[in-house]
């Protein structure tokens, strides 16, 4: 892989949402599952503390509490405690909200970005394409695009640091680092978040428009955050797509596929690459943080 300077990471979740499992997994059964909220810390070397996502808190509540905003509560049923915030994760692994110098947004989803708000002294970083396709949205049209805008701050525009550079070509960024054979990587253009390497950020469109994932390394392993491309590990192993249900509330369904089998693709090349959907409760249990970094 391209990427330099091994960072730390701690995977944590803020609450969980539930929904039954065929929706998300193709011949899955119909009993409700837990789906973590996941978000990701990340210490940088350079840059200090940085969040990939929050999870939810307890706004999102405070958010949904009437309509049309409450669809949202109802049809994605939500359990969350506050002990469970990425506040209090932090403050577990030594940190200070105040310390997160940016939070990545892997999209704009309520359950990515209900906690942003505890996080005052943040920049924001993004596809510009993800903000732009919420934004403008009316009540009933935000809701079906799973946007709560009022979890936002009232300064996200002065706050944010939205990706303007174009993406640089895979076969490019190793050429220019003396790498003669580089690995062959199933999408072609990633953005150079830091311009260092050091945090790659990838295009999985498709649930979301503008979704990024990301793309990097710690001493021991390397890691892919495939924020929403699938919904659980089995999906990309077991090649099995989401029920055609599912396909309601995504941006495009063309492009998820193409993002779904990219994400096999990757997998097979890369067994040894960490895969990290943001609501894979194996993932979380098994590659979790309770206190150190990976």
């Amino acid at each position: 892989m391209l990427t330099t300077k091994p960072v730390k990471l701690y995977l944590g979740a803020a609450g969980y949402c539930t929904h039954p499992e065929f929706l998300t997994l193709r011949g899955g059964s119909l009993r409700a599952v837990p789906f973590p909220a996941g978000f990701a810390c990340i210490l940088h070397p350079d840059h200090g503390p940085i969040l990939l996502d929050t999870g939810y808190s307890s706004r999102f509540f405070e958010e949904t509490a009437r309509l049309p905003n409450a669809l949202y509560r109802h049809i994605t049923p939500v359990v969350y405690r506050e002990e469970d915030s990425a506040v209090h994760f932090l403050e577990r692994i030594g940190l200070k909200a105040t310390d997160i110098r940016y939070v990545i947004l892997s999209h704009f989803h309520g359950d990515h970005i209900a906690g942003v708000r505890d996080f005052p002294d943040a920049r924001f970083i993004y596809l510009p394409r993800a903000y732009d396709a919420v934004r403008s949205l009316g009540s009933i049209a935000a809701v079906k695009a799973g946007f709560l805008a009022g979890l936002l701050p009232d300064d996200f525009i002065q706050r944010s640091m939205p990706i303007n550079d174009q993406p640089k070509k895979w076969s490019e960024m190793a050429e220019s680092r003396g790498i003669a054979a580089p690995e062959r990587f199933p999408w072609e253009e990633v953005y150079d978040i830091f311009g260092d390497g050091s945090l790659l950020g990838v295009d999985v469109s498709g649930h979301a428009e503008g979704m990024m994932g990301l793309l990097l390394r710690t001493e021991q392993h390397k890691y892919f955050l495939c924020a929403d491309a699938v919904w659980s590990s089995r999906a990309f192993r077991e090649k099995r797509r989401p029920h055609a249900l599912a396909g309601i509330i995504m941006s495009d369904r063309q492009q998820y596929r193409q993002n779904f089998d990219k994400l096999i693709q990757l997998h097979q090349q890369f067994p040894a690459l960490r895969i990290v959907p943001s609501h894979c409760q194996e993932v979380l249990s098994e590659w979790g943080t309770g206190g150190t970094g990976r």
